[in-house]
């Protein structure tokens, strides 16, 4: 089987070509540059410039994969969550590409393609479902933080999610109160290298709740009044990369923390996690170490697939059709708000 899949879920636009699991290209188009002056995603440039970039970054998966528009044998696209104008770009678009060339359509669910993207892996990159195996998987990126058990294939749960900011959002709004551009996760994350995460103690919110939820919006808040009483602390470069370091310690020891114990607690011996937060140095490390202690198996996902990606979308895509998953009507709309059921 070979099949197109595309992203434009946000701010990416991304195009991947996958055949029998083998992922022939992954082509992505990133907005950062362009959304960097105003500190975040502004909707309506993404939609304008997924409108510029989803024929060339196509074009460029077909040609780097090898494969002709008439090789194709499905076509897939993020169907939701996202921006509904972004994801109404890559969406209608591959589902007139399936309909010209009368070819199987899917929609995906782009946290549930997150959920495999662990188990690509190689150069080129394969999925490699022959040792999947169930798992207790963390998601956490700028919009959303989750926790979901998956039991077999296409079967999982959502075990607890983020009530109110997201893991990479606190990251975005700590790194834009101290003065970091952006995107601000990737800045904090690297001046923590030299920075003492120890230096200051800031909550570690609904850590020791029995839940499987997670809130980072009271740790955002105590970082904003520490600054208030700690004004000169920022003309300080030592300091500041202490700040970000005990940020950053807080927000990962919550991460590792609930992950491990719900793994504990429902005997799954298997830790995967995904989302752009995964490239995070500290939250990787941690990871590891707590999965050597417990002596469980951890897979994280390739850096370059932890962000929006089109690889991802496409081998979830063709693990449905495979699984004999009912093809998306072409005439099907957007979901916007898809839950992660």
């Amino acid at each position: 089987m070979i099949l197109l899949a595309v992203e434009t879920s946000c701010d990416e636009t991304s195009a991947a070509v996958i055949c029998d699991g083998r992922v022939l290209s992954n082509v992505v188009s990133s907005q950062i540059k362009l959304h960097a002056e105003y500190g975040g995603v502004v909707p309506e440039l993404a939609t304008r410039e997924h409108l510029r970039n989803w024929m060339p970054v196509t074009e460029a998966a077909l040609q780097s994969a090898q494969v002709t528009a008439g090789q194709l044998d499905a076509v897939a696209a993020t169907q939701g969550p996202g921006l509904p104008n972004a994801l109404m770009i890559g969406f209608k678009a591959a589902q007139a590409f399936a309909f010209a060339l009368r070819k199987p359509f899917v929609g995906v669910n782009h946290h549930e393609a997150h959920l495999y993207s662990p188990w690509i892996s190689g150069n080129p990159p394969v999925a490699d479902f022959a040792s999947f195996q169930p798992n207790v998987s963390l998601i956490v990126s700028g919009g959303h933080t989750m926790l979901v058990h998956v039991r077999a294939e296409l079967e999982h749960v959502v075990l607890g999610s983020t009530l109110d900011d997201a893991a990479g959002e606190c990251f975005d709004k700590v790194a834009k109160l101290i003065g970091l551009p952006y995107p601000g996760g990737p800045e904090m994350d690297r001046l923590s290298v030299e920075g003492n995460p120890a230096a200051y103690d800031f909550p570690r919110p609904l850590l020791r709740e029995t839940n499987d939820d997670f809130s980072y919006a009271g740790l955002k808040t105590s970082v904003r009044y520490f600054l208030q009483k700690n004004p000169t602390l920022l003309d300080d470069a030592q300091k500041l990369r202490d700040l970000c370091a005990s940020v950053q310690a807080a927000i990962v020891e919550t991460l590792v923390t609930k992950t491990i114990r719900a793994s504990r607690r429902l005997g799954v011996k298997c830790v995967t996690a995904s989302g752009g937060v995964t490239c995070n140095r500290s939250l990787r490390a941690e990871l590891d170490k707590a999965c050597q202690r417990e002596g469980f198996t951890l897979r994280l996902a390739d850096r370059s697939l932890c962000t929006d990606n089109a690889a991802m979308i496409g081998v979830l895509a063709e693990r449905k059709l495979l699984k004999s998953t009912s093809a998306t009507l072409l005439d099907a709309e957007i979901e916007p708000g898809w839950a992660l059921g």
